[in-house]
């Protein structure tokens, strides 16, 4: 009888604390690797200050921000070169060229050029992502079925309603992958983002903590990020693309 879903996932989580409370064991060092009860206490203790909820808000506001502002952009700009292939050679070379940019130099360039704000933090990490978005997107748009296209040509469909009843249905399991991974990508460089030139945030208070060699409190606030980030995965992205798929199934 096969496991569902969710048990094989609670399982999984359920082995690697596990391994991580061996690992402690081993190494016998609290100041090395610290035991998933004493990374437990230390966020008790943080968010019972109200400080962890303080900067996890901080950090998800970026994220939301940066993913909102990439995928909007992203998608547009996607859709645009998947169905103009002579816009598309023109604009390749930018996109080619924001894909390989390192994101540090971005972050850099967007703090030196704006300034060490919110608006920098945020465009520097949508930068970083819209090209990411843009690829997958523009693949996606080259994959469509041209016999349906066809059809809502014959129909006189609108441009607009092309878009929303033919484009983007087919286009959904392409913007799901770009979610997913742009969740994944973008938290990651918000956390560099604060690293480097935010009062405020998960990615500040790991740099704090790290000059203290505070390696239990460092975990403490990457291990509550990282679970706020799978919850949203399981519990909206994975969800939003069963519905995506569903009409393949129909």
């Amino acid at each position: 009888m096969e496991k569902s879903p969710a048990l094989v996932t609670w399982t999984s989580l359920a082995g690697f604390v596990l391994f991580w409370t061996v690992a402690a064991w081993i190494s016998a060092d609290p100041s090395v690797l610290p035991g998933p009860m004493a990374v437990a206490d230390v966020i008790a203790r943080e968010a019972a200050s109200g400080k962890l909820w303080t900067h996890v808000s901080a950090t998800l506001w970026r994220v939301i921000a940066a993913f909102m502002l990439a995928m909007t952009v992203g998608c547009c700009l996607g859709i645009l070169l998947g169905l103009m292939p002579r816009v598309n050679r023109w604009l390749d070379p930018w996109v080619t060229v924001f894909l390989n940019l390192p994101a540090l130099v971005i972050i850099v360039l967007c703090y030196l050029w704006i300034g060490l704000n919110e608006v920098a933090a945020i465009v520097a990490v949508a930068l970083n992502k819209t090209a990411m978005v843009t690829v997958t997107v523009r693949e996606g748009v080259r994959t469509l079925d041209r016999g349906v296209g066809e059809m809502a040509r014959v129909y006189r469909m609108s441009a607009l309603s092309r878009l929303r009843h033919v484009i983007w249905p087919q286009l959904g399991p392409f913007v799901a992958t770009a979610t997913r991974n742009g969740l994944a990508v973008i938290w990651k460089i918000v956390l560099v983002v604060e690293f480097l030139g935010r009062s405020n945030g998960v990615g500040f208070q790991i740099h704090l903590y790290f000059q203290l060699f505070d390696i239990a409190t460092v975990l403490a606030y990457a291990l509550t990020f990282t679970a706020v980030m799978l919850a949203i995965e399981y519990l909206l992205v994975q969800r939003w693309e069963r519905a995506t798929n569903a009409w393949r199934l129909a």
